[in-house]
């Protein structure tokens, strides 16, 4: 069991996701976002996955079987890694979180340009990609890993790429998946992570 990159220091003073809301909120006041770039388009993004966000703690159920789990939330701990403009992480941070807070499980939230220490122990595929959640167990061993999409909305984002489609319109199918899939997914794999540990 490999230990992970971080530890309980790092993990404490991470934000919970009331604070990381609050800190997106209060960037987005001052028509800023997270990061280094402050561009328009950047903060428009961050205002949408804010209304996204929103729109997936109402809308998202929860199976029959992530409620079923039995497992003992106290022994493990979630880190996430995230910034305030990623739309991967408005349609899953929502999902892991009302998964976690219904398997008493804690979790932190840190944002990827701050730390790039613990972003570069955790690549996909050789890049900073996010969201990316690494689940603990008390003494810091690692459990999984997870992140940064459902591998289905995966295989698409990169076959897009392969063909050579734009960004907007790898933007655009990517938010139609997550539309027509309700989440569904990120519970499935959740679901099979949490059995193997």
């Amino acid at each position: 069991m490999n230990k992970a990159s971080f530890g309980s220091e790092d993990f404490e003073k991470a934000y919970t996701f009331k604070s990381y809301n609050e800190l997106i909120e209060s960037l987005l006041e001052e028509n800023k976002t997270t990061g280094t770039n402050q561009s328009e388009a950047m903060i428009n993004y961050t205002q949408m996955n804010q209304k996204r966000m929103k729109r997936w703690f109402k809308t998202l159920k929860l199976s029959d079987e992530i409620k079923g789990l039995n497992i003992d939330g106290q022994n493990q701990k979630w880190l996430i890694i995230t910034e305030g403009w990623c739309g991967d992480a408005a349609h899953n941070i929502p999902g892991i979180e009302m998964i976690a807070r219904e398997l008493g499980i804690e979790t932190r939230y840190i944002l990827r340009d701050e730390n790039p220490e613990i972003i570069d122990a955790y690549l996909t595929n050789g890049g900073r990609s996010i969201p990316k959640l690494i689940a603990v167990d008390k003494d810091f061993n690692e459990l999984f890993t997870w992140g940064p999409r459902p591998k289905e909305c995966q295989e698409l984002y990169l076959s897009l790429k392969e063909n050579g489609s734009d960004w907007n319109e790898i933007l655009e199918k990517v938010q139609r998946w997550y539309n027509s899939n309700k989440g569904a997914m990120l519970q499935q794999e959740f679901t099979q992570l949490l059995k193997t540990v």
